[in-house]
């Protein structure tokens, strides 16, 4: 049965998904298992901490930052606004508006450049999460995470 397009011009029926990919290898798996640790990329368990942290100290004001937003950028703007120094930044905050809500932005790179193990870019994504939420709500950054600063 032929199949034509409904009107002049139209495009001809959609094809179904290919069997094999264009060099005829078949379907590509993943190198590694899902339950293995080595899955994650580093970006993905980057942002899975971050995402972790957030979180943790939401639920620690969860009426102040009910619609905060914590985002991962990989570097920071090379242009700082005129009230920042110039220097690289671990982290920004943008104050709520009518457009949108609060956001706290933390920088992945320079993070993980400053670090040498998992628990030590932990701790660092702490205290940076702490220092942008504590000058959002006007708190001292050992307040909001006490744990991120203890030895």
């Amino acid at each position: 049965m032929d199949v034509q397009p409904l009107r002049p011009g139209a495009p001809g029926p959609r094809q179904g998904p290919r069997r094999r990919d264009r060099r005829g290898r078949g379907r590509r798996w993943d190198l590694i298992p899902p339950h293995l640790p080595g899955h994650l990329t580093r970006r993905e368990r980057f942002d899975d901490l971050v995402a972790d942290a957030g979180a943790a100290l939401a639920a620690r004001f969860p009426r102040r930052l009910e619609h905060l937003q914590v985002m991962v950028e990989e570097v920071p703007p090379s242009d700082p606004a005129p009230w920042e120094e110039a220097r690289v930044l671990l982290g920004r905050v943008i104050p709520p508006s009518r457009e949108h809500p609060a956001r706290v932005i933390v920088y992945r790179r320079p993070l993980q450049t400053r670090c040498e193990d998992e628990n030590e870019l932990e701790t660092l994504v702490r205290q940076v999460l702490a220092e942008q939420i504590g000058a959002l709500l006007g708190i001292a950054p050992e307040d909001v995470d006490p744990e991120a600063w203890t030895d």
